[in-house]
């Protein structure tokens, strides 16, 4: 019962600290309605990359209200041709917000852009704006995943520690090389292993990955993108082996299993979106997730909380601390 109790003063904590980050911003005023398209490619239901961002859109929506914010979706474009026509038929509609979510489709957007010049367009995990009413956002996945390559290298036994990866390219390459870096600052005596299945969506091939490292001796794994719910769901299949979650809380995939996860805070994007656009900056900006600005954010898993040792939560907490006053920089070469 103590360690629940540290567990929930530590949440609290977290939680007035990251509100804290917005307390002096000034609340958005939308006076007229906005039009907010997106394209994802998955669904909206994918406990991942897209449902996060749809949430985050609708937690927008619900704030201010359906009459000064319009949502309309559409799901399962991952070839990113099939996205460009329903880019470029949001535009022609009239929405002054079209969010493209995935890296993939930057180069269409800078196809499509300059034909709607007052129309925003939005793109991530991205950092180029070429053209000035595009906008980029940019996780900084590696400083969520510091903090999770910490737990990894303090709850492993064994010593080895698999990552289950999608395709090497954007927030999937920078959580990587910042779990690692988290594993190494507390157990240099680790092993790293990835594995990439080539592909964001694929479950299976993930689920076979994360097989293949628990079968090597993996007693903690991790991963990132909509393909990993295959790999949790294979990794609660055996009693001692932990999964460590990025894109949004996973737990409820695998409650016993799933010890904690860094979550991204898509709302605070879109709103800064909605409230460059009053001022009249209809794109040209890089909005960066982090763990500074509150837009990631640790997640812990309440049913796991007895794996929560006061070693842990101080090697973490301190580890936080320092990423957000800049004293540990999670590099990327």
């Amino acid at each position: 019962m103590q360690r629940v109790k540290v567990l929930s003063i530590v949440m609290v904590i977290f939680l007035l600290i990251s509100a804290m980050s917005y307390a002096n911003e000034s609340e958005l005023k939308i006076a007229k309605k906005v039009k907010v398209a997106l394209i994802i490619p998955s669904t909206i239901d994918d406990l991942a990359w897209s449902q996060i961002m749809y949430e985050g859109i609708k937690s927008v929506q619900e704030q201010y209200g359906e009459d000064k914010v319009e949502i309309e979706v559409s799901e399962r474009l991952w070839n990113a041709v099939d996205a460009g026509a329903a880019i470029r038929q949001y535009a022609s509609q009239g929405f002054n917000i079209v969010i493209a979510h995935g890296a993939q489709y930057q180069s269409v957007l800078d196809e499509v852009a300059p034909d709607f010049p007052k129309t925003s367009f939005a793109y991530g995990t991205g950092f180029a704006t070429n053209h000035p009413n595009i906008f980029a956002y940019d996780p900084q996945a590696q400083q969520g995943a510091y903090l999770l390559g910490i737990m990894a290298g303090l709850k492993t036994k064994s010593n080895i520690v698999g990552i289950v990866g999608p395709v090497k390219a954007g927030d999937a390459i920078k959580y990587n090389k910042g779990f690692k870096q988290g594993v190494e600052s507390v157990n240099p005596d680790a092993s790293v292993r990835v594995a990439y299945t080539g592909s964001f969506g694929d479950l299976v091939a993930a689920g076979e990955i994360a097989r293949t490292h628990i079968k090597a001796g993996a007693d903690v794994l991790s991963g990132t993108a909509q393909q990993c719910v295959g790999a949790i769901k294979v990794a609660s299949e055996f009693e001692d082996v932990i999964w460590l979650s990025s894109d949004m809380d996973q737990s409820s995939v695998a409650p016993q299993t799933v010890l904690s996860s860094q979550e991204y805070n898509f709302d605070n994007v879109i709103e800064s979106i909605i409230a460059y656009r009053q001022k009249g900056i209809l794109g040209g900006k890089h909005l960066e997730l982090t763990l500074k600005n509150g837009n990631l954010e640790l997640i812990p898993n309440p049913k796991l909380a007895s794996e929560y040792t006061p070693e842990l939560e101080t090697a973490v907490n301190e580890a936080k601390a320092k990423i957000i006053n800049g004293d540990i920089e999670v590099g990327l070469d």
